[in-house]
């Protein structure tokens, strides 16, 4: 009888002129997973040499798009490698990758499609904390009554989600989009407090 096979893990990272940073986070993140896919959004920096020097495979924009272009190319390559979950932290290291295994371990049981980082538990600044709330408002009339951030940056995702999301707003509209697209598409969603560094 053969064992079970390991399920394979990704984790995504969407970056512009974050050459300080990068590396560490991809070493980090391989700690925990299979494959670091980093989309570089045009950076002008040294953010490719320092991911690909850190074990990445990075796709790169030629001009700047937007976080949400970034995401959308980054979900069109994770539908071609099909992985078993997706995990999608920020390339500035405000997330600790070692939180990684937590945020995953949701979709990996089948208890969500997607699993939100939430901030909210931990030190954010009350400016953006207001529009935070506002935003994720806006999501819980019309998604997730229950979601605390829907701005949050750290999430993973499960194939079924990585096959039904498709990503048109190309700036940062695009978290929300994917929460209300997740709704439509009946998705289960769980959110998890997480640090931010």
């Amino acid at each position: 009888m053969s064992a079970p096979r390991k399920p394979l893990v990704i984790a995504c990272i969407p970056a512009f002129n974050e050459e300080s940073t990068i590396g560490a986070v991809v070493r980090g993140a391989l700690k925990h997973v299979d494959m670091v896919i980093v989309c570089d959004d045009g950076s002008t920096d040294l953010t490719v040499r320092r991911a690909l020097e850190a074990g990445a495979y990075v796709v790169r924009h030629t001009r700047n798009m937007g976080y949400g272009a970034a995401l959308r190319t980054l979900f069109e390559v994770a539908r071609r490698v099909d992985p078993d979950a997706m995990v999608i932290l920020d390339a500035d290291g405000q997330h600790d990758p070692n939180d990684i295994p937590v945020i995953i371990r949701p979709v990996l049981s089948g208890e969500a499609d997607i699993v939100v980082g939430s901030r909210m538990a931990g030190e954010v600044p009350v400016q953006r904390w207001v529009g935070v709330r506002v935003i994720t408002l806006i999501v819980r009339v019309s998604a997730y009554p229950g979601l605390r951030d829907a701005q949050s940056g750290f999430r993973a995702y499960s194939r079924r989600a990585i096959r039904a999301i498709t990503i048109t707003e190309p700036g940062m509209g695009a978290s929300t989009e994917i929460l209300l697209k997740a709704a439509c598409e009946g998705l289960k969603l769980k959110e998890i407090p997480i640090r931010v560094r």
